[in-house]
């Protein structure tokens, strides 16, 4: 796990220790601090440099490192800072062996000298009180980022103790969970953060909810479709519908029928993000005859640029899709009063998938109606599809009674349509 520089860089803000009065006091050798303009009306004085009690010898053998990181002379500031350690001997000295040497390692981007210098100032006593969390949660992303999950626990025992109530403490136990491959347990505590979160009456980050959902599908648990719906209702953004949906894909081994289910939503929800989804959709689509689908879908990833390394598989289909279209749609009308006539409801359903590719929506509804009517078709998909219809038809309470009606493996499918459904003006 990879520490903001920004965190590590709050532990580590030396331009020259401003020491205590004790003994003579070095002059040109150590930058003196930088003076901050003024503060303007209202705003509150910057907070008074800290200073630092340190012997002669504790100065003397400090300084040089202290010139040679502000100067950003790595090798000169880790040699003498060999020299600062050895005669270190009070806490604010200890501290500030520990400061150097975190930002050596930020200089030179050694984490194991970052690691080093946080236990530094962290065992020196010299750090205060309001540093000591920061300090901690370092201490504890080191650890859990190594493996060491003693020391990890150490600190999140120091943590606890700092904030009792403090949600995030389930969140620091789940990451040592994750590192020891712990899925379930890291699983738990992730819902005992969120939890401390609702009763406090506080929001909830959306990363939890992430995370959730990347450990459930990582171990491919049962769950994980809700963990995913769950994350998606925290953050519906056009990225996580394409990353839920293909992944319910991939999770119920999809074949061409669901991909056409799953890729209609992924396009309704504005999700399509790159060449595969429109092949995939578009592929799916052609083999439900639903022709018009074909070309709408393959022409507009054509104008977005999106199909790429495919353009002449698009444009071929496209050009074969086209010269279909004209004798499909001359046939459409015949056909769909000898199928309602008829009682075979594939040849119904097929009627409804060529309205529904064609964009006539309410024509589709009517059909699917039919092929529920006549039995013998996948009601879980006839009533997906009839939702679907409805939903693109803009009439949203008799979509929402569709997607209810969905059993048996597009179940979860439908639950997401209607998510979506909930996004959508009134």
């Amino acid at each position: 796990m990879k520490i903001p520089k920004a965190a590590l860089a709050a532990m580590a803000l030396i331009a020259g220790p401003a020491y205590a009065q004790y003994g003579p006091q070095p002059q040109a050798q150590v930058p003196p601090p930088q003076t901050a303009p003024p503060p303007a009306q209202g705003e509150q004085p910057a907070a008074p440099q800290r200073q630092y009690n340190l012997n002669r010898a504790e100065r003397a053998a400090i300084q040089p490192a202290i010139v040679a990181v502000n100067a950003a002379d790595w090798p000169t500031a880790t040699t003498a800072l060999v020299a600062a350690a050895e005669a270190a001997r009070g806490n604010d000295a200890k501290y500030l062996v520990g400061q150097l040497r975190l930002q050596i390692g930020i200089g030179t981007n050694d984490r194991t000298l970052q690691s080093q210098g946080i236990d530094e100032m962290i065992a020196s006593g010299g750090a205060l009180p309001r540093e000591m969390q920061a300090l901690y949660e370092n201490q504890l992303e080191f650890a859990t980022a190594a493996g060491d999950t003693a020391k990890a626990e150490r600190a999140m025992a120091q943590l606890d103790a700092l904030n009792p109530n403090d949600p995030a403490r389930f969140v620091r136990q789940a990451l040592v969970r994750v590192r020891a491959n712990d899925t379930p347990g890291a699983i738990a505590l992730y819902q005992r953060a969120i939890e401390a979160k609702q009763a406090a009456g506080q929001p909830i980050p959306p990363e939890w909810r992430q995370q959730i959902a990347g450990l459930a599908y990582r171990a491919r648990l049962p769950e994980t479709m809700r963990y995913l719906r769950e994350w998606l209702v925290a953050a519906p953004t056009p990225a996580i519908w394409h990353d839920t949906l293909v992944i319910y894909a991939e999770l119920g081994n999809a074949d061409r029928p669901l991909k056409l289910d799953v890729y209609r939503l992924v396009r309704a929800a504005g999700a399509m993000k790159g060449e595969g989804d429109y092949v995939q959709l578009a592929e799916a689509a052609n083999d439900a005859h639903a022709y018009g689908e074909v070309k709408a879908v393959l022409e507009e990833g054509l104008a977005r640029n999106l199909i790429t390394t495919n353009q002449a598989y698009a444009r071929e289909r496209i050009q074969v899709t086209t010269a279909r279209i004209a004798a499909d749609r001359a046939s459409l009308a015949g056909e769909r009063t000898a199928a309602l006539a008829g009682r075979d409801s594939a040849a119904v359903l097929r009627l409804a998938e060529a309205y529904y590719g064609y964009g006539e929506y309410g024509q589709a509804v009517e059909l699917y109606r039919a092929a529920l009517q006549k039995g013998g078709a996948d009601t879980g998909l006839v009533n997906l599809r009839l939702g679907a219809a409805l939903a693109m038809a803009g009439r949203r309470p008799e979509a929402e009674t569709a997607f209810r009606a969905v059993t048996g493996p597009r179940a979860d499918l439908a639950q997401l349509w209607l998510l979506w459904l909930s996004t959508r003006p009134a």
